[in-house]
């Protein structure tokens, strides 16, 4: 990545003012739509709606500042259910209704089968929770993310079971779907080459009868420490279902249970369970006057509330530097440029990743989650 100016938020402020005043003046601005592209149906609903939540906000936003070089921003929202074929008919749909500008996906899965239609109809793509390297590793020159890498979240996964859990027999558990198997391989990978070996590895399907045998299984083999990168949901069940049966280790998860729903399924079980997520941004002052407004609506924006505001925020920033919204001069501003956003001050290098803070090991403790102590 070139290393590009810092657009401030005072200068997209004024100049969102500058255009607004100039569309003022016109007979009419036409609108610019952005599609969302977010699961709201499946075992992802909650991510879908956090994303979801914080385009919507950033969208307000941008509009009351006079929008994107102008124009009124409107969504397009679509369900791909996490699933790599709605997101491939989700995209297409897009390319039919002439989008050029599109927030998602939510599931690495549905990034990477839609990214390739957006690659080649130059259509720009920024998501807020795709985490699979393959993702951008490609170099497709229209695909961003404003989120971490799995690759990233793998080796901190383990390098803190190597660091705190060496000497205990750790599990490492897959489901069939493809955040879970890609996590587990991924850290398993990266803790055997630091030397630990774990005990078990194990896939499973989930369901309240298998997790039982699980729970069980993982229990008469001594296992003290488990990793999952299951969906809040299942690990939430499995983590209620295995201390309801007298079970309890040290439990693992990853960025795929930073949701309260992750504690409501889990209940007082989810204390102390540990789990990798991105730099909570909520927590930073960049992103203090955003937090306080969805505070002021009594929501609690964690989670990926603010990594959807970002990438909303990021294009509008793009779009509003680049004096357009065509999706060519847009991607060159995100590739080359420096945006003062709710993440802090940030680009994008040449592959279309974000360049803020990677990943930071948290634990939860009655129904949320704050930075892990040494």
């Amino acid at each position: 990545m070139k290393a590009g100016r810092v657009v401030p938020a005072r200068g997209l402020l004024a100049a969102a003012l500058l255009v607004s005043s100039l569309c003022l003046a016109r007979p009419a601005c036409a609108d610019v739509t952005v599609g969302v592209a977010v699961p709201r149906s499946g075992p992802y609903v909650a991510v879908g709606e956090q994303v979801l939540r914080g385009v919507e906000a950033a969208a307000r936003e941008a509009n009351a500042m006079g929008g994107l070089d102008g124009q009124p921003v409107v969504l397009d929202v679509q369900d791909d259910a996490c699933d790599s074929n709605s997101a491939t008919a989700v995209a297409n749909h897009f390319i039919r209704s002439n989008v050029r500008l599109v927030v998602g996906h939510v599931c690495s899965n549905a990034s990477i089968a839609a990214s390739d239609l957006y690659a080649a109809n130059g259509i720009v793509m920024i998501t807020a929770a795709s985490v699979a390297a393959k993702l951008t590793d490609r170099g497709l020159p229209t695909i961003f993310r404003v989120c971490g890498r799995d690759d990233d979240q793998a080796r901190l996964s383990a390098a803190v079971l190597a660091e705190r859990f060496r000497d205990r027999k750790i599990a490492l558990l897959q489901d069939q779907g493809a955040p879970a198997r890609l996590l587990a391989a991924a850290t398993k990978d990266n803790l055997n080459r630091i030397g630990v070996n774990e005990a078990l590895f194990l896939s499973f399907q989930p369901s309240e009868k298998d997790d039982e045998a699980l729970a069980d299984r993982l229990k008469a083999a001594g296992i003290e420490v488990v990793y999952y990168g299951g969906d809040a949901a299942e690990m939430g069940r499995l983590v209620k279902i295995a201390a309801d049966r007298g079970y309890r280790p040290q439990w693992f998860g990853t960025s795929a249970i930073a949701t309260p729903d992750f504690a409501k399924v889990a209940g007082s079980a989810s204390n102390g369970v540990l789990m990798t997520f991105y730099l909570d941004p909520s927590r930073q002052p960049a992103a203090a006057g955003v937090v306080r407004a969805f505070k002021a609506q009594g929501i609690d924006p964690t989670g990926s509330t603010i990594y959807g505001y970002a990438a909303l925020q990021a294009l509008v920033a793009a779009g509003n530097f680049a004096h357009s919204t065509e999706p060519r001069p847009i991607t060159q501003a995100l590739h080359t440029e420096r945006f003062d956003l709710v993440l802090g001050t940030v680009g994008f290098d040449s592959k279309g990743d974000v360049t803020a803070q990677g990943y930071v090991l948290y634990v939860w403790k009655d129904g949320s989650f704050t930075p892990a102590g040494k």
